[in-house]
């Protein structure tokens, strides 16, 4: 493996990470016309009509032979699409934002220690400092008062499956990288993603049917937001996350999250004429630099 990641994958994560920046806005105008895991099953038969698309286009991919391989990629498209979207969902409904986002920093932490124990992946110095550095980046990005207002009281249960949720992508991340020793990342990501929609549709039409809910009674913005998930979200951007992956460590994929909370604010300037401090520009110095020092590492 090289010690420097290619400019190629640097762009993959830089885009992958503002496809999930605008996401957040995606999910509050979806989640204002459709229940959470009606939402999450529309967006992953969504992404898993776009796969099937590449395929008709690219040709099948290979299908794996042995049993063990299709019991990973059933176990993956758990913790990395439909449980795990899901999950998330349902844990918004119920915990402020701003512990929702404290805890989203956690997910890189996550990664590292994962593929440290499962990968064999050493934390240098300069990975350690610079995972570090883009932390405390992002936290001045969030700013004092995000910080102050996070609160355990009364919503427990949001917490925990906000916790719950990155804790399964930092394992999606690290064991399907693992997995694309035996499939390319085209197989791992086509495949998880079009079994984890199959088994969603039971799911979303049982949430759908004892709510009462209607299709009908989506409004056009809400599809919109829907499509931009299922197609963004977790088409375009799984497949350039884990293309990128193949390509460089899972710690120095995993640091890049940093970067999400900058451009989420970025993204509320031109979109809800948030201001911009002193404090983003501030964190996101810092969290580039601590990505630079960890790709160093």
């Amino acid at each position: 493996m090289k010690s420097h990641t290619p400019v190629s994958t640097h762009i993959f994560l830089l885009t992958t990470c503002f496809l999930w920046a605008v996401s957040f806005i995606a999910v509050k105008i979806a989640l204002s016309a459709a229940p959470p895991l009606t939402l999450v099953t529309l967006r992953m038969l969504i992404s898993a009509l776009c796969f099937l698309v590449w395929i008709l286009i690219y040709g099948l991919p290979a299908l794996p032979k042995e049993p063990k391989v299709w019991l990973q990629l059933f176990i993956l498209s758990l913790f990395g699409t439909g449980l795990h979207y899901g999950i998330q969902t349902m844990g918004l409904q119920y915990t402020p934002a701003s512990n929702a986002s404290i805890y989203a920093v956690t997910g890189p932490i996550s990664i590292t220690l994962i593929a440290t124990f499962y990968l064999k992946e050493k934390i240098t110095l300069k990975k350690g400092v610079g995972i570090s550095i883009a932390l405390i980046g992002v936290l001045i990005v969030m700013g004092l008062e995000t910080i102050k207002s996070f609160d355990l009281k009364g919503h427990l249960l949001g917490d925990i499956l906000v916790i719950v949720s990155i804790a399964m992508w930092g394992v999606f991340t690290v064991f399907g990288k693992r997995l694309m020793n035996t499939l390319g990342p085209l197989e791992v990501i086509t495949l998880t993603t079009i079994i984890g929609a199959i088994w969603m549709i039971p799911i979303g039409w049982a949430e759908s049917h004892f709510q009462g809910f209607s299709l009908s009674s989506i409004t056009l913005s809400s599809w919109a937001a829907i499509a931009y998930l299922g197609v963004t979200c977790s088409f375009i951007a799984t497949l350039l996350y884990f293309k990128a992956l193949q390509k460089t460590e899972a710690q120095k994929v995993g640091v890049y999250f940093y970067t999400i909370p900058p451009m989420t604010y970025v993204i509320a300037y031109f979109y809800l004429g948030e201001k911009i401090g002193m404090n983003l520009l501030i964190g996101s110095a810092l969290v580039l630099a601590g990505v630079y020092l960890t790709e160093r590492g």
